[in-house]
């Protein structure tokens, strides 16, 4: 009987917290995952540090401390360096058209349209594709062709 309670409170926080998820920001959870990374990583050291295996917790810190001190830093732009251009959102530039296609400044409309064809044959939702990323594809071509 303990067992099934314990069960259903179980149940009942895991519910809550995908009803969290579900409405949380996505720095929120971003967040969230490097605390749990974080965490999990002092507690894996920790345990490998009692069981005397020191040495494997200093070199696993030796190879992934800097790469999570480069992915836990803020990335800052160089000196001097040009923001890209952004267009107002719902609008794209002519640069974000040709990047999405794959072209380059220049091509002609027979190269936008077989760049298009060939992306939407894998990126359409029929073909098992992402909406958002087939709705980029179309708006690409939209602002190229308009």
């Amino acid at each position: 009987m303990i067992i099934f309670i314990l069960g259903l409170v179980a149940l009942a926080v895991f519910m809550g917290a995908l009803g969290m998820f579900s409405r949380a920001q996505i720095k929120d959870i971003k967040r969230f995952g490097a605390w749990v990374a974080a965490i999990g990583g002092l507690a894996l050291g920790a345990l490998l540090l009692l069981t005397g295996r020191g040495a494997v917790a200093v070199s696993a810190l030796m190879f992934l401390g800097p790469l999570v001190w480069q992915w836990m830093t803020p990335k800052v732009a160089a000196p001097g360096a040009k923001p890209s251009p952004r267009a107002a959102p719902g609008t794209m530039t002519r640069t974000e058209a040709f990047e999405i296609l794959g072209l380059q400044s220049g091509a002609t409309d027979s190269d936008i349209r077989a760049a298009y064809h060939r992306l939407m044959r894998a990126a359409h939702p029929d073909a098992g594709g992402s909406d958002w990323l087939a709705a980029r594809i179309n708006q690409a071509r939209d602002t190229l062709l308009g």
